[in-house]
């Protein structure tokens, strides 16, 4: 690998038509620009790359007084643009990231690792309406392996599962997966009753890009495979959460109410209010609707640094944190004696992901869908209940316990693994 970096820095540094130049010969130059020892400054490795660009921005990144690398926007022209990443916490080398975007809209993202060696490599699929429809997965070589994950594909067929009605608002779910699919609400036609309220369409599968369009967040998958699986009665409606807009949160739950919706469940949430009035507003609206929110997993105490919608103050909410095995607040998860309901074990809870592969995840995220299925299993035995009636019912199964369980929840530890099934 080190002859091979020494030959693309020699290359690049000659001079060239790089504005001709294969989008895949630029990145590999960037990535061998960026991984030597004392990279060029930022408008000399523009203009290594090619003769036309520009830097347009140097920032370092830094937290504290600690500098941790620096991220760099070149311009190649023709539409043309590099983004470019190196994290070197301490001093040393640890990862680069480069992002090809052309015309705005993100194309292409390599990852290289402290040894310059390019370990993963990504395209976007565009369709004809602008949207990304998958992710090409790309080998070290950046040529294409033949295989892709897709971002927006067509709803299989199926038919209602019947059931208790739960509204999941989530990053959507894969609903490819058999075990997904077959337990979805539909209508009389056989149509997904859920919706995709970030991309206002009928196809809300499990995709969150707000940190990397490359390597979306699939969270939802793993959320409805806990309700689905310890709740055999559950028919889900799955939502995608509309982060473009939040104030669509309250047509969202409404839908919900409309179809059917006893329960709903929503593991997220943000350190502003403003952004979730209207899921507040929902909330207030639909009485007759239990609403399971997770308390977050940011290590902190929410009655104090508050996280929304969980601090928001509502009779049909049931705010939920991950506890350990001795009914405290596991490591990470919020809590909140005047805030957080319930602490419910929430750590290495079996999952399906998002590829359908068994696995544990932990955390509030996975400790909130334990409670909505238990309030599932609660409707199967006595459907008249109203939500006021299923909320008291879940905390009558909870306890005060001695410790640190005592003072940072308002109703103590729902010991779930206790409770008969």
């Amino acid at each position: 690998m080190i002859d091979r970096l020494i030959i693309f820095v020699a290359v690049l540094l000659a001079p060239a038509a790089a504005a001709a130049e294969p989008v895949a010969a630029l990145l590999e130059k960037a990535v061998a620009l960026a991984c030597v020892e004392q990279p060029l400054a930022a408008d000399a490795m523009a203009r290594a790359l090619t003769p036309a660009a520009r830097a347009a921005s140097d920032e370092p990144l830094t937290m504290g007084e600690q500098n941790f690398g620096w991220r760099r926007q070149i311009i190649l022209g023709g539409g043309g643009r590099l983004d470019i990443t190196r994290l070197e916490p301490w001093g040393v080398l640890r990862r680069i990231e480069i992002q090809y975007r052309a015309d705005g809209r993100p194309e292409i993202m390599v990852i290289a690792n402290g040894d310059c060696v390019i370990t993963a490599a990504r395209r976007l699929r565009y369709g004809a309406d602008g949207r990304a429809e998958s992710i090409e997965i790309l080998g070290p070589d950046l040529i294409p392996t033949g295989a892709s994950e897709p971002l927006n594909p067509a709803v299989p067929p199926g038919s209602d599962p019947g059931g208790v009605t739960v509204a999941l608002i989530d990053s959507g779910v894969n609903y490819l997966l058999p075990e997904i699919n077959r337990r979805l609400a539909r209508d009389g036609d056989g149509a997904l009753i859920g919706y995709d309220y970030w991309d206002m369409d009928d196809r809300p599968f499990d995709a969150n890009p707000a940190r990397s369009a490359f390597f979306p967040q699939r969270h939802g998958t793993r959320v409805a495979s806990v309700i689905l699986a310890e709740a055999e009665a559950a028919r889900l409606i799955p939502y995608r959460y509309p982060r473009p807009d939040l104030s669509r949160m309250k047509a969202l739950v409404a839908h919900a109410a409309a179809n059917g919706a006893r329960i709903v469940n929503l593991a997220m949430g943000s350190n502003k209010p403003e952004p979730w009035r209207a899921f507040a507003e929902a909330m207030a609206e639909n009485a007759d609707i239990l609403f399971v929110v997770s308390a977050g997993n940011d290590g902190r105490d929410l009655d104090r640094r508050p996280v929304y919608p969980a601090a928001f103050p509502a009779d049909n909410m049931l705010v939920i944190t991950s506890a350990d095995g001795f009914g405290e607040p596991a490591v990470g998860s919020n809590w909140g004696r005047a805030t957080v309901d319930l602490l419910v074990p929430g750590e290495r809870v079996p999952v399906i992901n998002f590829s359908g592969q068994a696995g544990f995840a932990s955390g509030a995220s996975f400790a909130a869908p334990r409670v909505t299925a238990l309030a599932v299993r609660l409707l199967v035995a006595n459907p008249a209940w109203t939500a006021g009636d299923l909320k008291a019912a879940i905390i009558a199964r909870a306890r005060l316990i001695d410790g640190a369980g005592r003072l940072t929840s308002r109703y103590g530890f729902l010991d779930l693994d206790a409770l008969p099934q």
